[in-house]
């Protein structure tokens, strides 16, 4: 591995974990942030596309206008969906099990669109993720509640938990539906790179640019909630001060542009299989840090999804197969 290839894999578990940790606390900070969190997202990313990869509007596509509006329609919807969520009574470590669920639906269009058939180990491997996802989520079910003052009438409580688990319902089906339009723009997107070639820099830059127009009707929520980032608290931060709701979001842009750099870094100078294990171990060491830090609740059921989550998605990618088949060759090298 080049020197390159390993920088990669450090910034990876640096900026992707440190995103993670940073969109949580804009979340606890104001849990209707999430929609004002993707803008700035997709502002920041936009600007830098636009002066590196669009050479300020001067350089030409190599694929056509028309196809990166389908592929923006899905990928804003999903991305959308998916901070929407938070909104919803969602914690930080659920959501965060429930996108890893993404091979699930990425089989299931497969298999739907393109008549796909996998071997047995693949749909073992997806339906191990299938219960871990439910796992979590019947165990989640248990503590929902929104951030409000507990009633002290017992019956206005009863029925102010109910509404706060209607929510959650509601957050759960958002996060079923981006999972699914993620999975359909991923087919799309492999059609796209098939006919036209990988310009992944260049679709990075329009799925980011095209959907700044979509925000136009959501302008009254985002100058809501950057009057609550406003609002919140100074904190010092290099000498400067900002208000710490601007800070969190400020950082969790900026780690976002450093995750996704750097996985299209790693992409490029690694075997799909290194990539794929350093973001599924990625996303387990978020997970691990999100609930020991923030003390978000995880019980033994928690534990347990979450296991058959990961290894079902270590099978899927062949990481689990080819593993144990380094293991057998080395103790037969052994017995030798």
């Amino acid at each position: 591995m080049n020197v390159k290839a390993a920088l990669a894999i450090c910034m990876v578990f640096v900026g992707c974990c440190s995103n993670v940790v940073f969109l949580e606390l804009v979340v606890k900070e104001d849990p209707g942030a999430g929609n004002l969190a993707t803008f700035l997202q997709f502002l920041f990313i936009a600007s830098v596309g636009f002066c590196t990869v669009g050479k300020f509007g001067t350089a030409k596509r190599n694929i056509p206008f028309k196809q990166y509006l389908l592929l923006v329609g899905f990928f804003w919807t999903s991305s959308v969906a998916n901070n929407y969520a938070f909104d919803f009574n969602i914690s930080m470590p659920l959501h965060m099990i429930f996108r890893a669920g993404s091979l699930m639906a990425n089989m299931a269009m497969g298999v739907w669109i393109l008549k796909k058939r996998y071997t047995f180990l693949k749909y073992l491997a997806v339906f191990m993720i299938s219960a871990g996802i439910a796992i979590c989520t019947i165990q989640s079910s248990g503590d929902v509640k929104a951030p409000r003052e507990t009633h002290e009438d017992a019956a206005e409580e009863e029925k102010l938990k109910f509404i706060d688990w209607l929510w959650w319902c509601l957050g759960i089906a958002i996060l079923t539906f981006a999972l699914f339009v993620s999975a359909r723009m991923g087919i799309f997107q492999e059609s796209l790179y098939s006919k036209f070639g990988k310009h992944p820099w260049e679709a990075l830059y329009y799925t980011h640019l095209l959907p700044l127009v979509f925000w136009l009707p959501t302008a009254t929520n985002l100058t809501r909630h950057v009057a609550i980032a406003f609002d919140t608290p100074a904190v010092d931060f290099l000498g400067f001060t900002f208000p710490r709701q601007v800070l969190w979001l400020i950082l969790y842009v900026l780690t976002q542009g450093l995750c996704i750099s750097a996985v299209y870094v790693l992409t490029t100078e690694c075997a799909s299989l290194v990539v794929t294990l350093t973001v599924t171990l990625r996303k387990f060491v978020s997970l691990i840090f999100s609930i020991m830090y923030f003390k978000n609740p995880f019980t033994v059921g928690h534990w347990v999804g979450t296991l058959l989550v990961f290894i079902g998605t270590m099978i899927f990618t062949e990481l689990l197969q080819k593993s144990l088949a380094l293991f057998a060759r080395k103790d037969k090298k052994k017995v030798q």
